[in-house]
């Protein structure tokens, strides 16, 4: 395999922090004591998956604690507040109704500032249910999202095929150098389409795993329990350099993150494209083996 220019390619992981439960990171990937999780992270990847800005967004001073304990040259990709993507879920959360408005894309993007003036954005991330449909009703929340925050590099995960068998949808993402997301994940008969178009002048991937036995039965945890082999690293790979010669950026995140798998995934995709990586990682045995 040609050995790729590391200089807009960025792998990581979707979050850094997973500090309970029987999917910790701790003793997995994070070693015993107490440590700055995510400088610790940052020896090991130049970008990260934010969050916790899904649940509500960040104050300046958490951002800029972020951006003091990561290098030069790492990239926050960050996830868009629930309010907008996920109504129901907000108002389950919050007990109050998730009608976004203007006044909160400015509050969100208020909150990011100082990661796009420093530099150091790397993309928004809207991700949407798999019960998210392309109807009138969707297509006004997507085209709302695409007028308020599209001025970023602005990338979306759908997950129902309504979304991938119109082609109007493709044009849309096209006109506004919006990137549609490719996810891989379990597939069912109303899934997105494997095969998408890139859209937009960056490529977005997100690797949750295949874990379909317990997907739709499974908690935040058990339903990410999956461990991508290597030949399912080398199919990963594949899909990654297509086309990325006509693109500005490519972002890649591992979400199978039960007890460390995804930073392990990522450390080994990083090793099948020959980019950089610290093999400090596998031979401290901080990931432990199965």
């Amino acid at each position: 395999m040609v050995i790729l220019n590391q200089s807009n390619i960025y792998i990581g992981t979707s979050g850094w922090s997973y500090p309970r439960g029987e999917g910790t990171w701790n003793s997995y990937f994070y070693p015993d004591g107490k440590i700055s999780e995510l400088e610790y992270y940052s020896q090991f990847f130049r970008t990260v998956e934010i969050n916790s800005s899904f649940y509500h967004p960040p104050s300046s001073n958490q951002v800029n604690k972020w951006i003091n304990q990561v290098p030069d040259d790492f990239l926050f990709s960050v996830k868009l507040w629930q309010k907008f993507t996920h109504p129901k879920m907000f108002k389950e959360a919050t007990g109050q109704n998730a009608v976004a408005s203007a006044s909160d894309a400015i509050l969100f993007l208020n909150s990011i500032e100082p990661l796009i003036k420093i530099g150091k954005f790397g993309a928004l991330l809207a991700q949407f249910p798999a019960g998210f449909k392309n109807d009138m009703n969707g297509m006004k929340i997507l085209s709302n999202i695409i007028k308020l925050f599209g001025h970023l590099q602005l990338a979306v995960e759908l997950r129902h095929r309504s979304w991938s068998d119109n082609a109007d949808v493709i044009d849309l993402f096209g006109e506004h150098n919006v990137t549609l997301v490719h996810i891989d994940e379990p597939k069912f008969n109303t899934s997105i389409a494997s095969d998408l178009p890139l859209t937009g002048n960056i490529a977005y991937f997100r690797f949750h795993g295949r874990n379909a036995e317990t997907w739709w039965s499974g908690d935040s945890e058990t339903r990410y329990r999956y461990l991508y082999s290597s030949d399912e690293i080398k199919d990963l790979s594949k899909s990654l350099l297509k086309g990325r010669r006509k693109l500005k950026m490519t972002f890649a995140y591992f979400n199978n993150h039960w007890q460390g798998y995804a930073p392990r995934n990522a450390i080994d995709l990083l090793k099948e494209l020959q980019l950089p990586f610290k093999d400090i990682l596998l031979k401290t045995d901080m990931i432990k083996k199965e």
